[in-house]
């Protein structure tokens, strides 16, 4: 896949332990009604690429986790978070298929990095059958044919926000710098086209 399994490379199984822990336990602690996430506790915003990273660590942890019983507890409760913010997701996708620099506010402006990592999330989801093919599938098109168009003549990104610290500021989210090229964007384009062209798993 995309992401290296290190349990694979090491052969050390308390990596991927500790991975699908850590995920049970951000979901408990971390995940609102709606399937997503605030940026942190004091800075209570659903910033784009901030929940752009747990659609796809989700989906990734998903793909990895070994076929092993003791480990069906963590993939069931994993399985739960990922199909509560997928839902979450597809309720505030915009027409167009993007989703904003603050996901639940259709006004702010269209984030391309948080957009791309969505997609591929549900690519991964629809191709391992996660995700209803007919809904899902439709919503990673419309999204992936959008963010084509954000692409220049060199085949760079625009509309990627910069590296952004967690603040308690709507504004500060609004304000951030829309990059072009910028690798947050241009790699999960990649991922988004590896999807695409690969079977499930």
């Amino acid at each position: 896949g995309i992401f290296e399994n290190v349990t694979r490379r090491h052969g050390e199984e308390k990596y991927i332990d500790r991975t699908a822990r850590e995920m049970v336990l951000y979901l408990e602690r971390l995940q609102r009604d709606n399937g997503l996430f605030f940026h942190s506790p004091s800075a209570k915003f659903y910033w784009g690429r901030g929940n752009g990273w747990m659609a796809v660590g989700m989906a990734e942890v998903l793909r990895m986790l070994p076929a092993d019983s003791k480990y069906d507890g963590y993939r069931e409760k994993i399985m739960q978070g990922y199909k509560k913010m997928m839902e979450g997701l597809h309720r505030y996708q915009s027409l167009d298929g993007m989703w904003g620099q603050l996901i639940d506010k259709q006004t702010s402006w269209k984030e391309t990095s948080g957009t791309a990592m969505f997609t591929y999330a549900m690519i991964t989801g629809v191709k391992n059958g996660w995700l209803d093919k007919e809904k899902y599938g439709a919503a990673a098109r419309k999204s992936w044919l959008t963010l084509l168009e954000y692409l220049n003549l060199d085949y760079e990104i625009r509309n990627v926000c910069e590296g952004t610290g967690a603040k308690d500021d709507y504004q500060w989210y609004l304000d951030r710098k829309r990059l072009t090229g910028d690798m947050h964007g241009q790699a999960a384009m990649l991922w988004c086209a590896y999807a695409l062209t690969t079977k499930g798993s």
